[in-house]
């Protein structure tokens, strides 16, 4: 069953803008990052570390995941971040993307399966890029 706020995938940028994207990025914030290591937010995190990316794991459970600290919010990490990655449900994606536009990223990233119309097209006219439903290692893993 399609949710009704589901965007296409061709509604996501072409191949060399997403390759774009992940080169001049260094700092990826990722909501819903696991601690547990049998969780595919974690073993992207790890694959993403390993490739040289700052990771800030955003978790209001954890105060630390992968040597990490964690931060409860998006508004609450001290620093730029690039890349707003989502690794949350798809009812919480409206309220993350609400937040990853008052912090201004480069882009905003829902993992495989998460596609969000209405969160998608606020980001836009924010200025952000976004990506859906793709996984952000599979995507890096093509560069190398």
């Amino acid at each position: 069953m399609k949710n009704s706020n589901c965007e296409l995938p061709d509604a996501n940028p072409p191949s060399d803008e997403i390759a774009a994207l992940l080169s001049e990025s260094k700092v990826i914030a990722i909501v819903g990052l696991s601690d547990r290591p049998d969780r595919t937010s974690n073993s992207v995190a790890l694959y993403l570390k390993a490739h040289g990316y700052k990771i800030i794991p955003v978790n209001p459970t954890k105060d630390k995941i992968l040597g990490e600290k964690c931060y409860p919010s998006l508004a609450e990490i001290p620093e730029p971040v690039d890349i707003v990655d989502i690794f949350r449900n798809m009812d919480a994606v409206p309220a993350i993307v609400g937040e990853a536009v008052k912090i201004s990223p480069k882009a905003v990233w829902l993992q495989l399966g998460l596609a969000h119309h209405k969160s998608a097209e606020k980001a836009r006219q924010a200025g952000l890029i976004v990506v859906q439903s793709r996984c952000i290692k599979v995507e890096h893993e093509k560069l190398q």
